[in-house]
């Protein structure tokens, strides 16, 4: 009997091009599947340009976020050092901490008020903690590891910083707006696609130091409004977000389910 299923792609990046050898079996896989889901329309369309096809039984879907959908975090009581929070697991490869240290050893950088959080844990801690000391940045990067309560992470940070080099739709940047804090991402996966350029956040055309350092000065600049852009974040991520992602996609599965049933009913 034919197994019935679906995909969900949950990150795509150019530098993941396939070979046509793996194209081809992943075009077989994803063309018999009922649905190929993506948590974005970039990755769909990046997915569509590297497998040379157009997806015929694809859909956008929204992963449930780690927050209260009311969740509400105090703004910071002071203003300097400005506090940054880089939620992520710890590879570069992915999340590109490295682009942001580099940033952060150079001038201006280095002379600024500027603090940077690192959370979350991943197979490249201690080299970035090495990356850390030979850059001379103790004093301004703190490593706080993994913590499930997201919102109180917000009440003593000001915004996010997440220098992807590829993504899906992070949902760090969904519940960092949630919380009202502003966003600097990369134009990556589905960052575009919730961020909106110096109202909600900022966003550095791709994921290298030269773009980054712009959107970081774009930023820096507009820093005494973060807290109104963060604000208009909250506001927008849920007009974006369904309320209960993880109900609307068992919804469709169930969907799925039935209409299959229903095909198998012979005629009367």
């Amino acid at each position: 009997a034919r197994a019935d299923y679906v995909v969900v792609v949950q990150a795509a990046g150019e530098q993941m091009w396939p070979t046509d050898g793996e194209a081809a079996k992943l075009i077989k896989v994803f063309q018999k599947a009922r649905r190929v889901f993506f948590v974005s329309e970039r990755n769909r369309a990046l997915l569509e340009t590297q497998l040379g096809i157009e997806f015929a039984n694809a859909e956008v879907v929204r992963n449930p976020f780690n927050v209260q959908r009311s969740a509400t975090s105090p703004w910071p009581a002071t203003s300097e050092p400005v506090q940054l929070a880089c939620v992520a697991r710890l590879d570069p490869q992915a999340k590109g901490q490295d682009l942001l240290l580099h940033l952060l050893a150079a001038e201006p950088w280095r002379s600024r008020p500027i603090a940077v959080s690192f959370y979350g844990k991943g197979r490249s801690e201690e080299g970035l903690r090495r990356l850390v000391q030979r850059l001379g940045l103790t004093a301004k990067v703190k490593f706080c590891g993994h913590t499930s309560e997201v919102a109180e992470i917000w009440a003593n940070h000001h915004a996010l910083v997440l220098p992807s080099r590829f993504e899906g739709l992070p949902l760090v940047a969904v519940e960092a707006m949630l919380c009202g804090r502003p966003v600097i991402v990369t134009d990556v996966g589905g960052n575009t696609e919730i961020v909106e350029q110096g109202i909600t956040g900022f966003i550095a055309q791709a994921a290298t130091l030269p773009h980054l350092n712009l959107a970081m000065e774009q930023a820096w600049a507009q820093r005494h409004n973060w807290k109104v852009m963060g604000k208009a974040a909250s506001q927008r991520i849920r007009q974006i977000m369904p309320a209960d992602p993880a109900r609307d996609f068992a919804d469709k599965l169930l969907w799925l389910a039935e209409k299959r049933e229903e095909s198998r009913v012979p005629a009367i």
